[in-house]
């Protein structure tokens, strides 16, 4: 199936006239688990692949390592399945500290995120899975006739958990995507951590778990801050999708950007899990290298970077992405009823 839409730029002080563009869809559906940390961009990616009519979402599994604490997290993605349309997607949510060490994302952004950055949704009556997000995991893909996907979009504690528990499970995984890292450029957590200039969030809150993940032997899709720098929030976006927001989910995706136009006004947002979650849909988006990575997991100035090891894992990376098709992409399926 293939559904025509517009191709449009995005500049700060004007919405530019569409020009077309064709947007295919997988004529199969690919069955899928979102692990998050339910972080701003993530709340956009999972909306995404709700939206797609290509991707069935199997479960949503929170990695209460990341920007969101467990609670707060499975009620706020419980609220977007039910935004979404959706019911009966279980949500489960791991452990809160990382498997080594003492790291943690910012206080203040997990405080906005557990609030939802004061946004409301609609309420779920659903209730969190009684199983944990590892055990969960585990159950989904060992139990499942076809290999699944795996989409990751904050640190990887749950998914390091569930490989190391459960020998031959990598096995079971069609394919990883990552959000995470930086290879060939500087990380983000600099302002925080001065003397890391090389480490990605997602990695350097557990960089054990990243390393675990690498060495488990499960194909794994990269998409670092290399190609997420190709994609970032800009007030042009914002302003069109101010202008074209058609259903309820277009509505909270705008009402999102609005409580961080600041941030995203001086150029401090990426569409970084968003543009993963639409790479795992179509991988068109981006360019491809195959490379041997792997991650500093010890304490250290370099802890949780992302290094070129002629010993490391083969992972499939993410160079660059189609910013103009990624927000085509993005645009339509915010508004797709």
């Amino acid at each position: 199936m293939a559904l025509t839409f517009f191709a449009q730029a995005c500049a700060p002080a004007r919405v530019v006239a569409p020009t077309p563009i064709t947007i295919p869809f997988s004529p199969t559906t690919r069955e899928v688990i979102i692990d998050t940390d339910m972080a701003f961009d993530d709340w956009l990616g999972i909306l995404y692949l709700l939206q797609r009519p290509d991707i069935k979402v199997l479960a949503i599994t929170v990695v209460g390592t990341g920007e969101a604490h467990c609670a707060p997290g499975m009620r706020n993605a419980l609220e977007l399945i039910q935004l979404a349309g959706e019911s009966g997607i279980p949500v489960a949510c791991g452990r809160e500290t990382p498997l080594e060490g003492g790291h943690e994302f910012p206080i203040e952004w997990r405080e906005r995120v557990d609030d939802l950055a004061g946004l409301d949704l609609p309420n779920n009556p659903e209730l969190p899975h009684p199983l944990d997000a590892v055990e969960l995991l585990t159950e989904l893909i060992s139990s499942s006739a076809d290999k699944l996907t795996v989409l990751a979009l904050g640190p990887l504690t749950n998914v390091a958990e569930a490989l190391n528990d459960t020998p031959g499970l990598a096995e079971r995984i069609e394919m990883l995507y990552i959000m995470g890292g930086a290879v060939r450029v500087p990380g983000n957590v600099s302002f925080a951590v001065p003397e890391n200039e090389g480490a990605e969030w997602n990695f350097y809150a557990d960089p054990l778990a990243a390393q675990m993940v690498f060495e488990s032997g499960t194909p794994i899709t990269l998409i670092p801050l290399d190609a997420t720098n190709d994609v970032p929030m800009t007030a042009g976006f914002y302003a069109l999708l101010g202008s074209q927001r058609l259903t309820p989910v277009a509505e909270f995706a705008y009402a999102a950007m609005e409580q961080h136009y600041a941030a995203i006004e001086s150029g401090q947002y990426s569409f970084w899990d968003t543009l993963a979650a639409a790479i795992l849909a179509d991988e068109s988006l981006a360019d491809f290298e195959e490379m041997r990575l792997s991650v500093v997991a010890a304490e250290g100035p370099t802890s949780g970077q992302t290094v070129i090891d002629p010993d490391g894992a083969v992972i499939n990376v993410a160079t660059y992405a189609n910013r103009a098709y990624f927000e085509n992409f993005f645009l339509q399926m915010l508004n797709t009823p």
